[in-house]
Parts: structure tokens; sequence; C-alpha cells
């Protein structure tokens, strides 16, 4: 399959339907939590706080665009670093596909480099670990203020563990290797697959690394929390920053483990409820909650498209 063809119908399809889909759902939350009065509220956060909240969203961006540097450099992938930003950043125009997939989309744009697809997949689990491991930190700052979801970060701390220990442990990945290598059928090929990937992922979580990769995830994702924070405060939202940080991070949570198309709705819903249990007004939780996603989920969305059409057009020249 060429690269060319990777980019046409279905993945356009995708793009475009979630987006539409994601739209209409934003505007049906608006409107059940009363369009004038969300309006008012995003209205007292101002271009001037807007323009700062982007721009530590941008900062995270940054960030992480370096921890997948870290990554690539690892595999013995050491891409200039325009090109790879250009690639890394595309890739979010797929931020909407379910648990965020379609952003293995790097790895088509990737080829063009002479980096394999099992290694462009291994970067990409290795930034879900370290996105999921960077997510339970927050969330264990405003724990303590909201005990009923400790069962919730429980569950996440095991399967976090078991994914450490997944790519940590080349001696267990070793023996699924080996008992695929028994069998017959799509299921074992499948495993197969999944382990050359946690083969490969296993040199980008070296002790060293994965220190250095965990503190880019947390600045990363803090500083989207404090956007959120900076958000409720303009809004005259009576919010600790503590318990901003955990309802965001819990949120976003909900979202992954909900498998929607980037935590739709998911997300969502959980951070207007936890926000109203803590007393915030409805329309203000839920102009909050818009506000946030627009800057984060979507202005990631918007990114990416610009640098894929610029891929594109790249590739038809190529």
């Amino acid at each position: 399959m060429t690269q060319s063809l990777m980019f046409s119908g279905w993945r356009y399809r995708v793009l475009i339907g979630s987006v539409m889909c994601s739209a209409l759902a934003y505007l049906a939350i608006s409107l059940w939590g009363g369009w004038p009065a969300v309006s008012a509220a995003v209205t007292r956060v101002g271009w001037w706080t807007g323009g700062q909240i982007v721009g530590l969203v941008l900062l995270g961006y940054g960030l992480r665009f370096l921890r997948w540097q870290v990554y690539l450099n690892a595999l013995r992938h050491p891409l200039p670093w325009w090109p790879s930003l250009k690639i890394y950043l595309a890739g979010f125009a797929l931020t909407t596909t379910p648990g965020k997939a379609g952003e293995a989309l790097r790895g088509v744009l990737l080829k063009r480099w002479d980096v394999p697809y099992v290694h462009s997949f291994a970067a990409l689990f290795s930034e879900r670990l370290s996105d999921f491991l960077a997510m339970v930190a927050l969330a264990l700052f405003g724990l303590s203020g909201h005990p009923e979801w400790l069962s919730m970060i429980i569950a996440c701390l095991v399967l976090l563990a078991c994914g450490v220990l997944l790519v940590s442990r080349p001696a267990l990945v070793g023996a699924l290797d080996r008992r695929g290598d028994q069998r017959n059928g799509w299921f074992p090929r499948l495993l197969r697959h999944v382990v050359q990937v946690l083969h490969h992922s296993h040199s980008c979580h070296t002790p060293r690394r994965q220190i250095g990769a965990t503190l880019l995830s947390v600045l990363a994702w803090g500083l989207e929390a404090l956007a959120f924070y900076w958000i409720l405060n303009a809004m005259g939202a009576d919010v600790p920053l503590t318990s901003a940080m955990f309802i965001y991070a819990v949120a976003m949570l909900a979202g992954a483990m909900s498998f929607m198309p980037g935590g739709l709705g998911s997300a969502e819903a959980v951070m207007v409820a936890l926000l109203v249990s803590g007393s915030v007004a409805l329309p203000d939780a839920i102009a909050a909650t818009v506000s946030l996603r627009l800057v984060t989920l979507w202005l990631a969305v918007g990114l990416g498209a610009v640098f894929l059409m610029g891929q594109q057009k790249s590739q038809v020249g190529y």
C-alpha cells in the first residue's frame, strides 16, 4: 500500500465524521446548559487570559514532542527536529479516534525516513503509557479530597503496573512470544506483532529515560491542568488548584478508558459532574469544560489537520 493511499479514503472520512459528531455534541451540551449563560461564562475568560491559556497548552505540546524525540532516539532514529515536529503535529489530526489510535498515522509519515512501523508503534505505545502514568500522578494530588474515586485510581495503578512490567521485563515478553509461536491463526499473529512492539519499547523505558519521560509527561499534562484552573478562576469559580488537577486527570482517565473518540462525552460528563458536585454552577461547569476541550483537544486537531495537509502535499511531490 502506498503512502499516498494511506492519506486518502477512510482516514479523511473518520476525521471529518469525528469532527462533525463532536461539534454537534458540544452544541447539544451548550444548549442543555443554557446557551446564554454558557456564552456569558466563556466571555468572562477574556482574550488576554485566553491567549495565556493557549500558550500554556502549546508549551505542553512542545514538551510532549521533546519526549517523542527521546523515544525516537532510543529506537535509533534521530530525526531532525523540524521534520519530526511536523510529523508529530500531523498525528494530532486523528486524535479524535478511539484511544487516539489514529495517531499511528505518524508511522506512515515516518516511513519516508526509513523508520519501520514496529518502531513507530513502539514510540506511540511508550507515549500512551507515559501519558497514563502522568494522569495517575496528577490524580493523586487531589485524591484526598475525593476518596470515592479511590477504587478507580487503584485499578489504574494496577493497569499501569502491568504495562510497566511488560516493557521492563524482556523475559516476560519472550515467554509470550514463545507461546504465540506454538499456535496458528489470527490471534497468535496479532500477539506476535504486539510482542514485537513491546520488545522494541523496552529501549524507551530504561530507568534514565523513564525518569526523564515521566517528568516531561507530568509537566506537559500539568500545564493543561493549570490551564483548566485558570479557566475556572477567570469564570469566578472557587476551585482549588489541587481539585482542578484531580478533576482534569480523572476526566481524562475516564475518557481514555471509555475508548470513545478522543474521550468525547465521557470525559466531559465526568468533568461537569465533578465541578457541579463541588458547588460550581452548571452553566459555568459546562462552559469551563467546553472551553478547556476547545483549547486542548480541538486546538490539537486543528493544528494536526494543517500539518497533515502539508505532509500530503510533500508526499505528492515526493
